[in-house]
């Protein structure tokens, strides 16, 4: 089998090139790639990469997600997010490729308190939403093979992520306001990367599992609690801070206003899924327990 990676850099990148390796010959590219164009600002680039590659799976890790910068630059995220993909699933049609894809919570509004399924109505309340959304509906309408994977709360030990930087305000401040009516699941880019490569395999004998799926770790959290696991953590692992224990503090969205507006219910069922693919994913706070265990190995 031979797959194309583009976004290899990013937090999933990283780890698909590790989960992707043992399953066949791996071109893994960046947007800064020499042999191959990787960039998907380039649409005839990639084009030409799928092309000269001719691979049986490509796998795009790559996107914009700088979510209140999306408000203004539009242009630059709908091509990313929206036009690359489609011209990538075109092309995976026209060559029998699959084409995996990851998508985000931000395609719903955030109303209500339980799960969102897939089939459920879809209404963005920013434009990085509007852009993902669109990439999605291309593909789907592309007709070519696809695993199109929906995800929340995206995190791995390498580069920026939340729980880093609650630790490293937690060092540098005596009180810490963190939102607390926004719910979701923490997903560490190792569990996305081993799932994709498991959901590959399979569609490499199952072309039936085509289609769009929710994944994230299970149960739920906000970001206050997240924060406060993480910070507790740090405290037990005799991480110096600042931060007394009792000075995190709730607040609600509306006292953190941003330029993009937040879902506040980010839930995702992940049963179609678990089913299909026979998967039993794990509770959230095991995977940000990893990471951070790997970021005190660091210090």
């Amino acid at each position: 089998m031979k797959i194309l990676l583009f976004g290899k850099n990013g937090q999933v990148g990283w780890e698909l090139q590790r989960s992707l390796a043992p399953l066949g010959e791996l071109i893994a590219l960046d947007r800064h790639s020499q042999t191959h164009c990787g960039d998907l600002g380039n649409l005839s680039g990639i084009v030409q990469t799928v092309r000269d590659v001719l691979p049986d799976v490509i796998v795009n890790a790559a996107a914009y997600t700088a979510v209140d910068k999306a408000e203004t630059e539009t242009e630059l995220a709908d091509l990313i997010n929206a036009r690359a993909p489609e011209v990538l699933a075109d092309a995976a049609k026209t060559h029998g490729a699959w084409l995996v894809h990851y998508s985000t919570d931000y395609v719903f509004d955030g109303s209500g308190k339980r799960p969102w399924r897939e089939d459920d109505a879809v209404k963005p309340l920013n434009v990085y939403g509007r852009t993902k959304l669109a990439g999605e509906r291309a593909i789907q309408q592309s007709g070519c093979w696809h695993l199109i994977f929906r995800t929340s709360w995206v995190y791995a030990a390498r580069g920026n992520n939340f729980a880093k930087t609650m630790l490293r305000l937690a060092r540098e401040r005596e009180s810490l306001s963190v939102i607390n009516d926004q719910f979701g699941s923490p997903t560490g880019a190792e569990l996305l990367a081993d799932v994709t490569a498991h959901a590959i395999r399979t569609a490499c004998y199952r072309q039936d599992v085509a289609g769009l799926y929710h994944l994230a770790a299970d149960g739920e959290t906000t970001w206050f609690e997240y924060a406060d696991y993480v910070l507790n953590f740090a405290r037990d692992a005799g991480m110096p801070l600042k931060l007394a224990k009792d000075a995190l503090i709730a607040i609600p969205t509306s006292q953190y206003p941003t330029p993009a507006g937040r879902p506040l219910n980010s839930r995702l069922n992940t049963e179609k899924l678990q089913t299909t693919f026979d998967l039993r994913l794990p509770d959230w706070r095991s995977g940000v327990e990893r990471m951070l265990t790997e970021i005190q190995g660091k210090s």
